[in-house]
């Protein structure tokens, strides 16, 4: 399929589709995920915003090509609409209680992390007084802090072809928490504390050394320094023989 005959971003499209019934073998329902719920909710969404409604005319079809506008992403819908296969997941829910005149109050403070697995990682924080309040918002607010990831080959020992870590060692800090991010070959797994490949595995990086420094047992700092040296990488000036050498991609390979 050309790109002239593609007039509805992936989302819409999936959100207009004939009803089908999709069940498991045996005969039973499959259960219907974060992802489809987000993009059931596109068929009722009304733009707001000027990037929304170019969204919803068919004038932009890609996340790319949102980012290209220089347009404020401002309704979660347009990434809903641009990315469905978003995976999420809650990397921590603390519960905070405070004693008042009135009584005991009780909030929850909730981190959530998104990504399609293939250049694009988000991630944020919010509160809530009942968990699934907090969940919903912390995913909203992880889809609106979308970035693209640069991946490459920045190891000695890595082969030709599509960068599966980073293409060379930057440092992201959260709070006490440091950790650098090193090029490793491809097949040698994500070396790291359990947190951070949570972080990596949804930005699609699947080999990367690692050196951490400060209370890495704070789970919410481990995950924000670890959010925080991908998005370093974008600040980082990259000739274009670097790119080449090093075979970084930004955004998604895999199309």
């Amino acid at each position: 399929m050309s790109d002239e005959e593609i007039t509805m971003a992936p989302g819409l499209i999936k959100a207009f589709a004939p009803k089908e019934e999709e069940e498991q073998e045996g005969g039973r329902r499959r259960r219907r995920s974060a992802s489809d719920e987000a993009v059931a909710a596109l068929r009722t969404w009304t733009p707001k915003t000027r990037l929304g409604r170019e969204v919803m005319a068919g004038r932009i079809i890609t996340f790319e090509a949102a980012i290209a506008s220089g347009l404020p992403i401002r309704e979660v819908q347009i990434v809903d609409a641009l990315i469905p296969n978003l995976e999420d997941e809650v990397i921590k829910v603390n519960m905070i209680q405070r004693m008042t005149d009135s009584g005991r109050r009780v909030r929850f403070n909730v981190m959530a992390c998104v990504g399609n697995k293939d250049g694009y990682v988000g991630l944020a924080m919010a509160k809530g007084k009942e968990v699934t309040t907090a969940i919903s918002k912390a995913l909203t607010a992880a889809k609106l802090n979308l970035i693209q990831i640069q991946r490459g080959n920045g190891s000695w020992e890595s082969s030709v072809g599509p960068g599966t870590s980073v293409p060379f060692k930057v440092t992201g800090q959260a709070g006490s928490t440091r950790v650098t991010l090193m090029p490793a070959p491809a097949g040698k797994g994500l070396v790291l504390g359990e947190t951070g490949k949570r972080v990596l595995e949804l930005a699609g990086v699947t080999d990367v050394l690692s050196r951490t420094k400060g209370q890495t047992r704070t789970t919410i700092n481990y995950a924000a320094a670890t959010f925080n040296a991908l998005a370093a990488i974008n600040s980082t000036r990259v000739t274009d023989s670097q790119r080449e050498s090093l075979y970084i991609r930004k955004g998604r390979v895999q199309q």
